[in-house]
């Protein structure tokens, strides 16, 4: 089998029909799948938001990326 490229294309919603019988009738189109863009809570957003507002008001509390590297290769 040959390599595959995945592409992702956004088009208006009242065009999808159209635009998935179009994909179907070419004949290299291997798989046509619809995907819904990721939801993120409000909850998580308020969690990522309190660490980072922790994290402007204590910053001697947090490592760097290379403190956090060289312990990990110990």
């Amino acid at each position: 089998m040959s390599a595959m490229k995945i592409f992702t294309i956004t088009i208006p919603d009242n065009k999808e029909s159209i635009f998935i019988e179009m994909m179907k009738s070419i004949t290299f189109v291997k798989k046509i799948e619809a995907t819904n863009d990721v939801n993120i809570t409000n909850e998580h957003k308020e969690i990522v938001q309190s660490r980072l507002q922790a994290m402007e008001e204590h910053p001697e509390r947090c490592l760097s990326w290379e403190d956090i590297e060289s312990k990990i290769k110990l």
